[in-house]
């Protein structure tokens, strides 16, 4: 197989691999039921004036599978941390008991799930958008190429199975998120 050829597969399977990654990032962010550490990362922190990631002014668990506790490493940061975590609108009611902030996570209602498989499921097709953008350049790359027809029909082939490939692991990887949020 020509040189070229095998560099754009290997760059268009890098490109899939991320699109994965990122798609598999984001559906980690979507609650499914239990609590989550994860279900506070997109809050920020108002730290000494510079916006600051909540885990990093603080320790973030999960006692148990209802609840968030969030160890703040400086006692006067609670107050801040309460108000950034009701800014972030994520639907949780902060506590804290003057030590740390407690998050009770509210059991989902049938119509929140169905909600949060729909956001699931947009997340899913951007990712298979990122695969088809992916073939695209791929294939634009090798019609770019001086090769001969069969050599470039057979990249066409690889780029296309390639594709197929990917998106089938986005619908695989989706069917459990899915099943992951229904299960009550």
């Amino acid at each position: 197989m020509n040189e070229d050829i095998k560099f754009i597969l290997d760059s268009t399977r890098e490109s899939m691999e991320k699109a994965i990654a990122h798609l598999e990032k984001e559906l980690v962010k979507i609650r499914a039921g239990k609590a989550n550490p994860s279900m506070l990362s997109s809050v920020m922190v108002d730290y000494y004036g510079s916006q600051t990631p909540l885990n990093q002014v603080s320790n973030v668990n999960t006692p148990d599978a209802r609840t968030i506790s969030v160890q703040p490493w400086e006692k006067a940061m609670i107050p801040n941390i309460e108000t950034a975590i009701l800014n972030a609108n994520l639907g949780f009611n902060p506590m804290n008991n003057g030590e740390m902030v407690i998050i009770n996570v509210p059991p989902l209602t049938e119509e929140r799930r169905k909600q949060l498989v729909k956001q699931a499921k947009a997340e899913a097709e951007e990712g298979k958008i990122s695969i088809r953008a992916a073939r695209q350049e791929a294939n634009k790359e090798i019609k770019a190429l001086e090769v001969s027809e069969d050599l470039e029909k057979n990249a066409v082939i690889d780029i296309q199975e390639l594709t197929d490939q990917y998106s089938e692991k986005v619908d695989v990887i989706l069917e459990y998120k899915e099943a992951e949020i229904m299960k009550v």
